[in-house]
C-alpha cells in the first residue's frame, strides 16, 4: 500500500501565496488544506488531524499568535511553522514561547520552506507505528494485533483498512474512498466488502462492538475513526 500523504494545514490570507504554496506542496506529495483566517484555522484543526501547520502571523480575525496559543491550550502537539513579514526578534521569540516549532521570515525561498517542513516532520515522526486502539495493541510495522496478550489472526486487507482509517482520524470516509485507497481500485464486487472488514475490526478492537467508540458509522457517508 502507498504511504498516506502527509497532511498540511496552510493558514495564510494572501491569495497569491496560497496558490503558490498549495501548488508546490501538492507537487511535493503533501495533501494541503488552506484556510484564510485565524478562526477557520482553529475550527479546521479541531475537526481534522494534520501532520503540520504552516501558520502566518498577520491574519484577519485572530492573528497567528492567538491561533498558536489556542491550539496548544487544547494539547494539540501538531508541529507549527510560523510565517511572517515581521523581522523583530521579539516577535520570533514570542512565537516560539507560545509553542511554535519553527519560524520563517517572508520573503523566503521555497527550497528553505520545504527543508524546514521536512525537518519538522522528521522530528515529529514516532519511533515506530504502534498504537493502542480500544482493547488492542496494533503494530503496523509487524502486522500484528494483540488483545490481552493474544495475537489475533488479522488479514492484510483488514490491517491496511485500519491503518488508513487511523491515518485519517476524525474524517468521514465513504465506502468508495476506502475501496479505492485500501483495495487499490474504485470498483469492487460491492461496498459490502468494506462493511465486512469493518465488522471484523470492531469485534477485534472495540470493548462493545455494538456500540463502537473508535470505528464509528457516519450515516449517509461511511465511517470515521475516533482515536
Amino acid at each position: 500500500m502507498n504511504e498516506p500523504r502527509r497532511r498540511i494545514l496552510l493558514v495564510e490570507d494572501e491569495p497569491g501565496l496560497v496558490l503558490t504554496l498549495t501548488d508546490r506542496l501538492q507537487r511535493e506529495g503533501f495533501a494541503v488544506t488552506a484556510v484564510h483566517d485565524g478562526h477557520d484555522a482553529v475550527r479546521t484543526a479541531r475537526r481534522q488531524r494534520f501532520d503540520l501547520v504552516v501558520l502566518d502571523i498577520m491574519l484577519p480575525g485572530q492573528d497567528g499568535f492567538e491561533v498558536c496559543t489556542r491550539l496548544r491550550r487544547r494539547d494539540d502537539r501538531t508541529p507549527i511553522l510560523m510565517l511572517t513579514a515581521r523581522s523583530a526578534v521579539t516577535d520570533r521569540v514570542r512565537g516560539l514561547r507560545l509553542g511554535a516549532d519553527d519560524y520563517l521570515q517572508k520573503p523566503f525561498e521555497m527550497s528553505e520552506l520545504l527543508a524546514r517542513i521536512q525537518a519538522l516532520l522528521r522530528r515529529a515522526a514516532p519511533a515506530g507505528r504502534r498504537r493502542q486502539i480500544g482493547r488492542a495493541q496494533v503494530d503496523f510495522d509487524a502486522g500484528t494485533v494483540t488483545v490481552d496478550g493474544n495475537n489475533l489472526d488479522v488479514s492484510a486487507q483488514a490491517l491496511r483498512l485500519l491503518e488508513y482509517l487511523a491515518e485519517h482520524g476524525g474524517q468521514a470516509l465513504s465506502r468508495e474512498t476506502l475501496l479505492g485507497e485500501v483495495w487499490g481500485h474504485k470498483a469492487a464486487p460491492s461496498t459490502r466488502t468494506v462493511d465486512v472488514h469493518i465488522a471484523w475490526l470492531r469485534r477485534a478492537l472495540e470493548v462493545d462492538p455494538r456500540v463502537p467508540r473508535h470505528i464509528v458509522t457516519v450515516h449517509g457517508v461511511g465511517y470515521r475513526f475516533d482515536p
